[in-house]
């Protein structure tokens, strides 16, 4: 783990805030109708997002040297890689409330934003833990294997679709409103008038909507979609904030690589949901990954318990990341079987 203290040198935040939110921005600007985004667009928009946070990497080498750039872009890699499983998850969701492609963007665009909030309460309570000694990195060592063996277990049971309508975050929307069960637009909400209006017309005529006291706002399907995402990403991270903690225990390194992976991940989404048919082993190098970073981490704690030497440097980490990664990219295109099986 990199030892390299940086704290929160003023320029750097302030780059950091600068380029996160410009960028953002521009993304805001270019995707602002509801058009569904096309692979070509994806791949492109997604290498400027790659391009906005090398760009920081180099800001970092520049100005604190290449050991804190190290930490980032592995951390930043780690992220990326390990979202991937997560917009697995998405697209399922999506799929689920049959969220038309034009409209997926905008859930997503309200996704990123609950993932920066949640991630950096849960990096600031995860690095702060780890000022609590080396039983709190095998806490989360522990945290990282069980989810390893979750995901190899669960991949038998690929085929099952699950019933978001049982989920906790679906269910704690119908608390709160009432549910109007038709998309209408892009609205995730609804009042009292529009619902009127969405009766009164011939198609809606045998439509009942109940009502929860005096609330005058209705959830739409989105709602209920952008809830189970939200809940969905907040469960995720609890394995990937460990996994970049493995890397540093730096805050702003830690969420600085979390957030500009997170950023580009609206339009990583896209382009996974094209090649989704052909990353078949994807899924498996994740899972490798997971079982490295829950060594790294007991290695990390095991170091200060009973002061062995045995650590995994920032670039053998970052090699480790991109050789899975490699790996499970080429073999989804040599070996397509389970693909193929698949679309049958």
């Amino acid at each position: 783990m990199g030892t390299t203290h940086i704290g929160f040198p003023l320029e750097t935040v302030v780059v950091f805030i600068l380029l996160s939110v410009g960028a953002i921005t521009i993304d805001l600007f270019m995707h602002r109708d509801d058009k569904p985004i096309q692979l070509k667009s994806a791949v492109m928009w997604s290498i400027f997002w790659v391009a906005i946070s090398f760009a920081f990497a180099g800001f970092l080498y520049v100005n604190h040297g290449a050991e804190v750039a190290s930490l980032f872009v592995t951390g930043y890699a780690l992220e990326k890689v390990l979202s991937v499983d997560n917009l697995f998850v998405i697209m399922a969701i999506f799929s689920w409330f049959a969220v038309p492609n034009g409209y997926r963007h905008r859930v997503l665009y309200w996704g990123v934003i609950g993932a920066i909030v949640f991630r950096g309460i849960f990096v600031a309570i995860g690095t702060s833990l780890l000022s609590l000694g080396p039983w709190v990195e095998m806490i989360f060592a522990v945290i990282v294997l069980w989810t390893a063996v979750i995901m190899l277990k669960s991949g038998e049971d690929d085929e099952e679709i699950e019933d978001y309508s049982k989920h906790l975050a679906y269910r704690m929307v119908q608390r709160f409103f009432p549910i109007w069960p038709k998309l209408t637009g892009n609205s995730f909400l609804l009042n009292q008038n529009e619902v009127n209006a969405e009766l009164a017309k011939p198609e809606n005529a045998g439509i009942q909507v109940g009502r929860i006291g005096k609330v005058s706002l209705y959830a739409t399907p989105l709602l209920l979609c952008l809830a189970v995402v939200e809940l969905s990403d907040v469960m995720f991270a609890f394995d990937s904030v460990p996994a970049v903690i493995a890397v540093s225990q730096e805050p702003l390194i830690v969420y600085s690589a979390m957030m500009f992976a997170i950023l580009g991940l609206r339009t990583l989404y896209f382009v996974l949901e094209a090649l989704k048919q052909y990353l078949v082993h994807l899924e498996k190098a994740v899972i490798v990954l997971l079982f490295f970073i829950a060594l790294k981490l007991g290695l990390n704690a095991t170091a200060h318990i009973f002061h062995h030497e045995y650590t995994i440097s920032a670039m053998a980490s970052l090699a480790v990341v991109g050789v899975v990664l490699f790996c499970g990219i080429f073999a989804s295109f040599i070996f397509p079987e389970r693909n193929e099986v698949a679309t049958k």
